[in-house]
């Protein structure tokens, strides 16, 4: 799927969303259509017609009547439908629950403790299973965000100090793309995540990998990529649980080789990637609080330090 749409919806929440969308395209049409007709009617019809059309009784009905009846009866029916998508649907499981928080320019995910495991950090992606409620709490670590799945719902401001909720839900399961719509400085055109819906059984299995620590590598390229991660103090920023590394500054990177993408939906995620993106963090994405690594690590550091990175799924 992997689309960024709201006329392409993944679930209830964003099919009544899309519904009303199209009802606001084609009602613009027919109006737009109305209006062109009564151009050329009064240029090119015959002096009774313009007549009708020039008179207090038509302009009253026409430019006062037809959009307070329109606009109101729209009005009425966007309220409802707001209304109605914030709320969890009736029925079925209690919502699950995940905490989303916004940072210039990258996405912080707080999965909590249930009664299969323990709560977990990850960044730059949701993952959801299909056919149940989520619901997300959002909020910002700086300044004003806003997040926006446009196949799931609608956008919501993410406020510093304040807790916002939006409830959303995949009924297929698929790749769906968000992305910050609240100016929020230099980098907020690149500050993109993905929404990933699996099966149930599926969405288990990630909990499950997600909740372990980061295994110890016994391939001694990998070993040195660990060492070097360290010695350049890469750990004063970030988390890789079941290491000496505990930085909370940037994203948790205890399973970063399983996600899609790096730097917020900036670049696909693999080892040539990773090592750009660690050598060049300014040069990809300028004012980003991620230094460049270029001029501290060698050649064989640097692509050490992306493999073992990589390994961390």
């Amino acid at each position: 799927m992997n689309r960024q749409s709201v006329l392409a919806p993944a679930g209830p929440y964003g099919t009544q969303l899309s519904d009303l969308a199209w009802l606001l395209f084609g009602g613009a049409a027919i109006i737009f259509g109305a209006v062109a007709l009564f151009v050329l009617l009064a240029m090119m019809a015959g002096p009774r017609t313009r007549a009708t059309l020039g008179s207090h009784r038509f302009i009253l009905a026409a430019g006062v009547g037809f959009p307070v009846v329109v606009l109101s009866a729209l009005l009425v029916h966007a309220l409802l439908v707001g209304r109605t998508v914030s709320l969890p649907l009736p029925g079925g499981p209690p919502p699950l629950r995940i905490e989303m928080i916004g940072h210039q320019f990258w996405w912080e995910l707080r999965y909590p403790a249930t009664e299969t495991g323990a709560a977990f950090v990850t960044a730059n992606e949701i993952r959801i299973p299909t056919g149940r409620d989520v619901v997300l709490e959002v909020s910002s670590a700086d300044v004003i965000h806003s997040v926006w799945i446009p196949a799931l719902h609608g956008k919501i401001d993410m406020i510093p100090g304040r807790v916002n909720r939006r409830v959303i839900r995949a009924d297929r399961t698929g790749i769906m793309r968000g992305q910050c719509t609240e100016y929020c400085g230099v980098q907020h055109a690149l500050m993109a995540f993905f929404v990933v819906a699996e099966t149930p059984e599926q969405y288990e299995a990630w909990l499950q990998r997600q909740r372990s620590p980061a295994v110890e590598p016994d391939d001694p390229f990998l070993a040195m990529g660990r060492r070097a991660f360290g010695e350049v103090g890469c750990g004063a920023c970030h988390t890789v649980r079941g290491t000496e590394w505990a930085g909370r500054l940037g994203p948790e990177l205890t399973h970063v080789g399983s996600r899609l993408s790096l730097a917020a939906g900036l670049l696909d995620n693999h080892r040539g990637t990773m090592a750009g993106w660690i050598a060049g963090a300014q040069d990809l994405k300028p004012g980003n609080a991620m230094p460049s690594f270029a001029a501290v690590l060698e050649g064989p550091q640097l692509r050490a330090v992306a493999a073992w990175l990589e390994s961390l799924k």
